[in-house]
């Protein structure tokens, strides 16, 4: 009898993703509309109305002395330990690569780059705009301070705006920014505005930045978002690049190797085989004699007697020229 396997939850979630489309035609990608230039423009006016009242050392600083005196640390320490975790939520580090890892399914799921393309552009974004504002402004954070009342701007800081909140907003913004249904972008900026919302506020709990730090973090965050579709022909450009280089790799590597041209053989000439003028022209060589000197020919030789017998000697035969008496006599 077969049965069915039970499907988890897991295998659940694999099945509905396995439903989303492969190339998302159908979303649409942001682009500059006059809401969103306004957007941007009203956010750079505030963001420049916060820098020129912590400058001027106004009511804000006078605030920002106010919360960093309650010490809300000491005020409600028994949430200490779920504060020192939340806050991890705003770390470049950890939230770059968690967001990564899900962009990075999307990618692979949707055969496009443009949602690792996205993150790595609001990044750059992130860190040029941010860390050029801390390196230029130099303020000292909470702990750091030298003079109660004062702005601390100038002195060798690095914590205004807050980076924290702004990486907050950016990190989890971008699934928002990225989501395919109008829905899902709902939910997902709701969800991202709490998040980044509270990741301030847990830097302002704990001391490290000042309430006006975590408010310039914010906009300056929002800032890096609403610019976001300004990279949107840089980002396409660069994904079709990619493609493209990608598929003249796979052709050079799936075509055949370059046959060379094979070369045109030298004719050789066949060997003839021995024939009977061969011994005359070895005897009409000039013969090689060991011995060095001239030598005569074998008929101008002087013939040469043997001295002696040829034979062996015989002690029973007579030589002649002798006499018959030494002979013996035999018979009548």
């Amino acid at each position: 009898m077969r049965t069915e396997r039970n499907l988890t939850r897991l295998d659940r979630v694999f099945a509905r993703l396995d439903r989303e489309p492969e190339r998302p035609a159908h979303i649409d990608v942001p682009r500059m509309s006059r809401h969103r230039v306004a957007l941007i423009a009203g956010g750079l006016a505030f963001y420049l109305a916060i820098v020129w009242l912590v400058v001027d050392t106004s009511w804000l600083v006078r605030l920002d002395w106010q919360v960093m005196f309650f010490r809300p640390y000491q005020q409600w320490a028994e949430i200490h330990w779920f504060v020192d975790y939340y806050v991890v939520l705003g770390q470049r580090g950890p939230t770059a690569v968690m967001v990564a890892a899900w962009l990075g399914w999307r990618s692979w799921r949707q055969h496009t780059l443009r949602p690792l393309l996205t993150l790595g552009a609001v990044l750059l974004l992130l860190n040029i705009t941010v860390g050029a504002a801390k390196l230029g402004m130099g303020r000292l954070g909470p702990h750091y301070a030298t003079t109660i009342g004062a702005n601390e701007m100038g002195l060798g800081g690095d914590i205004f705006p807050s980076g924290h909140t702004a990486n907050a907003v950016v990190t989890w913004g971008i699934l928002a920014y990225l989501a395919s249904t109008p829905r899902a972008r709902r939910w997902l900026s709701a969800v991202s505005a709490v998040t980044s919302l509270g990741v301030g506020l847990a830097t302002v709990y704990l001391g490290t930045h000042w309430l006006s730090d975590v408010i310039l973090g914010w906009v300056a965050g929002l800032l890096v978002l609403l610019a976001l579709p300004w990279c949107e022909p840089l980002i396409a450009r660069t994904e079709t690049a990619v493609f493209d280089l990608r598929d003249r790799w796979r052709a050079r590597r799936s075509a055949p190797a370059a046959v060379r041209p094979v070369e045109v053989p030298m004719p050789l000439k066949p060997r003839t085989p021995a024939t009977q003028s061969e011994p005359a022209a070895r005897s009409a060589r000039t013969p090689v004699h060991l011995a060095p000197g001239p030598h005569s020919v074998r008929s101008e030789r002087t013939p040469i007697t043997p001295v002696g017998p040829r034979r062996p000697p015989q002690p029973d035969r007579v030589a002649r020229g002798t006499t018959s008496a030494a002979r013996p006599l035999t018979g009548g």
